[in-house]
C-alpha cells in the first residue's frame, strides 16, 4: 500500500508564492507518473500539473507559466512550486499517483487578495 502526504499549504497574499510537497511511501514511486490537482468549493477537482516518470511535463492552461512541478525519485517526493498565486488558486491541493490512483489527503491553499 502507498501512502501519499501532502504539505506545504497556506495562506499567502496574491502575488505570492507556496511550494507544495507530496512525500510518497512504496516502491512504485518512480514507475509512475504523478499528479497535482485541485479542488475548490462547489467545483470539480481538476487536474493542474502532471510529470511522468521521465519528467516530462504538463500543466493546465490556467496555472502555465506560474506553476512548476518537479520529482525526486530518491527522495519519493514531488512538488508543486506556485508562484504569483492568485485567489482564484484557492483550493485543497491533492496529489496523485497515476499507476494505482492513490491520492494524498490534500492541503489546503488560500489566496488572499
Amino acid at each position: 500500500q502507498v501512502q501519499l502526504v501532502e504539505s506545504g499549504g497556506g495562506l499567502v497574499q496574491a502575488g505570492g508564492s507556496l511550494r507544495l510537497s507530496c512525500a510518497a511511501s512504496g516502491w512504485i514511486f518512480s514507475s509512475s507518473a504523478m499528479g497535482w490537482y485541485r479542488q475548490a468549493p462547489g467545483k470539480q477537482r481538476e487536474r493542474v500539473a502532471r510529470i511522468n516518470n521521465m519528467g516530462y511535463t504538463n500543466y493546465a492552461d490556467s496555472v502555465k507559466g506560474r506553476f512548476s512541478i518537479s520529482r525526486d525519485n530518491a527522495e519519493k517526493t514531488v512538488y508543486l512550486q506556485m508562484n504569483s498565486l492568485k485567489p482564484e488558486d484557492t483550493a485543497v491541493y491533492y496529489c496523485n499517483l497515476e499507476l494505482k490512483g492513490y491520492w494524498g489527503q490534500g492541503t489546503q491553499v488560500t489566496v488572499s487578495s
